[in-house]
Order: C-alpha cells, then sequence, then structure tokens
C-alpha cells in the first residue's frame, strides 16, 4: 500500500477527512522549502502538494505564478525540487509528497530519468496540468513502475467520456477543481461542487480531494462535509507572499490550525 493510500485509508477509518496543503518550492526563498514542508505537516497536513516552479503557469492564477517567479530567480528547477523532497525525507518517511507541475520540465530531464530521480527522491505521486490522459499512457506507466501514483484533475467541464478516461488512468486520489478558470478565480459554488463530486464518486472508489476555490475556513469546513480531501493552494501562497522571515512559519502555522480545526469540525 503506498503512503498515499495508507492516509486515505487510516483517516477513512477515523471519519476524518485530508487536508493538503500545496506550496511552491523555492517560494519565497529555497532555503525556507523544507522547513515550511515540516511546518506543514507539523501544523495538521495530511499530504503536501509541492509546486514545480514553471515559467508559464497556465493553470494558475497571479497568486501561484507570482510564486514560481519568487522561485525561478533562485533558479529552483525540477532537480532542486527533488533535492528538497530528498531533504525533507530525512526526518520525515510518512508524510506523502505530491509534486505538482508542468509537462515541459520533465520532458527536459527526460520522463524515465525523472520518474526514477523521483522515486529516489521520496516522491509518492506526480500530478501534471498538461500531460492528456490520452497522451500519457507510457508516463503513468513509468510512475506506477517507480511505486508512485498517477493524479489527474476533473474539471465542471469534464464530460461523462473524459471522466470515465480519468478514473480508469488516475491512482492515489482524484483532484476535482471546483470552478472554471485558473487557481484563486472566483467563490465556489459548493451546491454545484457537492453535487459533481457525487456523480464522480459514482464511477470511482479513488478518493476525491477538492480545491482551486476553497479561500477560508469556512469553505474547507463545507467541502470536508462531502468530498475526501481539501485541497488549499491561494489561500496559501498568498500567506507566505504577505509574510516576512521573521513571521512566516508563524503565519503558515496559524492558517494551517485553522483550516485543519475547520475540516474537523472543531
Amino acid at each position: 500500500m503506498s503512503r498515499i493510500q495508507t492516509v486515505f485509508s487510516s483517516l477513512k477509518a477515523n471519519n476524518r477527512k485530508a487536508l493538503i496543503p500545496y506550496i511552491t518550492a523555492g517560494d519565497p526563498h529555497p532555503k525556507h522549502t523544507v522547513n515550511l514542508l515540516h511546518t506543514l505537516v507539523a501544523s495538521g497536513a495530511d499530504i503536501i502538494e509541492l509546486g514545480i516552479p514553471f515559467s508559464d503557469p497556465m493553470a494558475d492564477g497571479p497568486v501561484i505564478q507570482r510564486a514560481s517567479e519568487r522561485a525561478l530567480k533562485h533558479k529552483v528547477g525540477l532537480s532542486k525540487v527533488l533535492e528538497m523532497v530528498s531533504e525533507f525525507r530525512q526526518k520525515d518517511i510518512k508524510t506523502p509528497i505530491v509534486l505538482m507541475g508542468y509537462a515541459n520540465p520533465i520532458e527536459a530531464m527526460g520522463r524515465q530519468k525523472f520518474t526514477q530521480a523521483a522515486k529516489a527522491a521520496g516522491v509518492d505521486g506526480v500530478l501534471t496540468v498538461d500531460y492528456p490522459p490520452e497522451e500519457c499512457k507510457d508516463f503513468i506507466a513509468d510512475l506506477q513502475a517507480n511505486g508512485m501514483d498517477s493524479i489527474f484533475l476533473l474539471s465542471p467541464t469534464s464530460d461523462a467520456a473524459r471522466v470515465n478516461l480519468i478514473v480508469n488512468q488516475a491512482s492515489g486520489f482524484l483532484y476535482y477543481v471546483s470552478l472554471k478558470g485558473v487557481t484563486g478565480a472566483a467563490n465556489m459554488d459548493v451546491q454545484e461542487v457537492k453535487t459533481r463530486v457525487a456523480e464522480i464518486r459514482s464511477k470511482t472508489n479513488l478518493p476525491i480531494g477538492v480545491g482551486f476555490g476553497v479561500k477560508d475556513a469556512a469553505t474547507a469546513k463545507k467541502v470536508a462535509t462531502f468530498a475526501d480531501a481539501v485541497v488549499v493552494g491561494s489561500r496559501m501562497v498568498t500567506t507566505i507572499e504577505e509574510s516576512n522571515e521573521d513571521n512566516l512559519i508563524a503565519n503558515i502555522s496559524a492558517l494551517m490550525h485553522e483550516l485543519r480545526a475547520a475540516i474537523d469540525g472543531k
């Protein structure tokens, strides 16, 4: 059983939902990333999405775009991200890490070289925004051969045929994008998202996480009533952006505790 499966199995047994924060590797500075990862875990993260900085993050809104820009100024590329995961693994061998990014850095490294390096670093899953399921069967096979899950996005515009295609290729969990547009673009229609998640759940036993529109604890609490995981990205990155070196860790910890309490219904 993979680390991701183990987490969801344990949470389900205890009637709890996963909190999955997202941060961009190297933001606000590479020296902070590993400490931030440990802070997220200490503050209630069940799984962490670690963004690979990219120059053209087309699915991301301005907040995460700026995070990539800050990281790229410090020359944080895919190899450096894997080094950060490896360093994190020196102290934490339990918390799943999912890399989230785009195809270009992976193709530049070489898909097989990437999957082997990711496994060696301790990566548990990969979500590549612009690898369509119709064209990445070899990549999925490489991930599976190296014991990693292939995470896919589903959106409000995904029709029944595409949902079926994705649920048959995905592993680990499914990530439902709660709104049309980029990350942090609009307020979530919770009832509509709930309906769509129920439709997807009828086609798969995979856990379903919801993100792209979770801006506060109140929304997180609502989403946790029907989703298996709550993914928080832009709000995490905004907190990083608005913090300084002295209060960064404290601010992230406070936000995480707030989200954790809301998701747990406390």
